[in-house]
């Protein structure tokens, strides 16, 4: 129903940008949650969103922010792009620190610069602050207002202070420090609940306390938020001082980006390309993969010229060389789908890879038995020739079994190069079975030629 009225939505908006009725596009989008509003905007074209995001920054600026940030950095930035760096400014203080800080990094850097002295100093100052770590770090992405409480007080005054403190990001938990900020402590709103006001914090907080360091890589971050239920996570500097902390929403991003990031990888698309990227955009990032997927190609269409005579004299092996390839790739792309995922979730590592290959590796045989038996009855019932029946079966079970090898071991080795499994395994793992595939294929049937009657 939601879906329904946000897509009405769009063409209202549309309808009244056309009579130049800003105030009553204002006051429709008003009644919108922001992810509706940027739902909605996307739908529009390119100049229809710049206008309907100049309204909203003139009528209603909160919303304008909040969409901003539900459009992301990619999308936002077309947004911002048309506006001086005074009103870039006045918007992005509308956000929280950190998502201020995701679109201040993708500014050019003079653009950056300016919002920056333009902004609220304390605003400027905690976005400033978080631009110092690298990207995709737990720094880069957590909020710095984080509210704690001294393990000095009692619950009675821990209460207090929660009732009169001010712009606070979420409170999942109250963590505790010492008089030097260190971290010490963690405790749940529902024990200050359930024991005396009198109570010392020190004597109900939880001293083993997950945390994550300021450089930890943001995936981790995710991974242990996951593992452990977590709503929130704190991040310390390298001396254990409380400086932030990451809420499961941004856990949530954080998610999105990477799995988006990975599955992009593996097609061999650039992370920024979406379905509204201008043509001559996503030629551009599009192509240079194209070319080195057309390199390897080349390479498995040597193998394939090597045995040419073969082919001359039994043209009707052509038919199954895509037979043997294909079901390579197919196979080899569910091994690396597996181990990509473990990695991506630390359930595979270097030290514990050789269970993962066994099985793979035996996945990748049995599957190429039950595949080479049923492709070798095929050939049969089509060609009736048995030979190119056995030839057929045999490179499918050690294309198959190859696939299962390689899906495995590319990923763990890349990952061991610090090299994204993601973005190179899927060129490496085609080549492997397309090559493999051919070879055994052609290798078989030259090996045995002298058996196949020719037809």
């Amino acid at each position: 129903m939601q879906a329904q009225k946000v897509q009405m939505a769009g063409g209202s908006v549309r309808k009244l940008l056309r009579r130049n009725a800003h105030g009553h596009v204002a006051n429709l989008l008003a009644k919108f949650r922001s992810a509706d509003v940027a739902t909605i905007i996307t739908s529009l074209t390119e100049p229809e969103r710049v206008s309907v995001f100049s309204i909203l920054m003139k009528r209603n600026r909160a919303l304008a922010a909040e969409t901003l940030n539900d459009l992301g950095p990619e999308r936002g930035l077309e947004l911002l792009a048309p506006l001086k760096s005074n009103e870039i400014s006045e918007v992005l203080q509308e956000l929280e620190t950190d998502d201020a800080a995701v679109f201040i990094s993708a500014l050019p850097d003079q653009t950056a610069q300016e919002v920056l002295e333009q902004m609220r100093v304390d605003a400027s100052t905690d976005v400033q602050g978080l631009l110092q770590y690298p990207p995709e770090t737990a720094g880069r992405i957590m909020t710095p207002n984080v509210f704690f409480l001294s393990e000095e007080l009692s619950v009675s005054e821990a209460i207090h202070a929660i009732q009169t403190a001010e712009d606070l990001e979420m409170v999942f938990y109250l963590y505790v420090v010492d008089d030097r900020r260190h971290l010490v402590g963690v405790v749940s709103l529902r024990q200050l609940l359930m024991v005396p006001p009198s109570t010392p914090l020190k004597k109900i907080m939880t001293t083993n306390v997950i945390s994550v360091k300021t450089d930890t890589d943001q995936e981790e971050v995710a991974r242990q938020v996951a593992l452990y239920d977590l709503l929130a996570i704190p991040v310390t500097d390298p001396e254990n001082k409380l400086v932030g902390v990451i809420t499961v929403d941004d856990v949530i991003d954080v998610i999105k980006e990477e799995a988006t990031e990975d599955i992009f990888h593996m097609a061999g698309v650039d992370v920024h390309d979406h379905v509204y990227t201008p043509v001559r955009t996503s030629v551009k990032r599009r192509l240079p993969w194209l070319g080195i997927n057309l390199v390897t190609a080349l390479v498995a269409a040597t193998v394939v010229a090597f045995f040419e005579p073969t082919i001359a004299r039994f043209s009707f092996l052509a038919v199954f060389l895509p037979v043997v390839a294909g079901m390579g790739g197919n196979s080899g792309t569910q091994t690396l789908t597996v181990i990509v995922r473990g990695l991506a979730l630390g359930e595979l590592t270097w030290a514990n890879s050789r269970t993962a290959l066994w099985k793979e590796s035996m996945v990748g045989l049995a599957n190429g038995l039950a595949m080479g038996f049923l492709a070798g009855v095929a050939a049969y019932v089509w060609k009736a020739n048995l030979i190119l029946s056995l030839v057929l079966a045999g490179a499918m079970i050690i294309n198959m079994f190859v696939a299962g090898l390689t899906g495995s071991v590319i990923p763990l080795l890349l990952k061991k190069m610090d090299v994204d499994p993601a973005l190179a395994s899927g060129i490496i793992l085609t080549t492997f079975t397309d090559v493999t595939g051919f070879l055994s294929f052609l290798g078989l049937a030259t090996l045995l030629l002298h058996y196949i009657p020719v037809s």
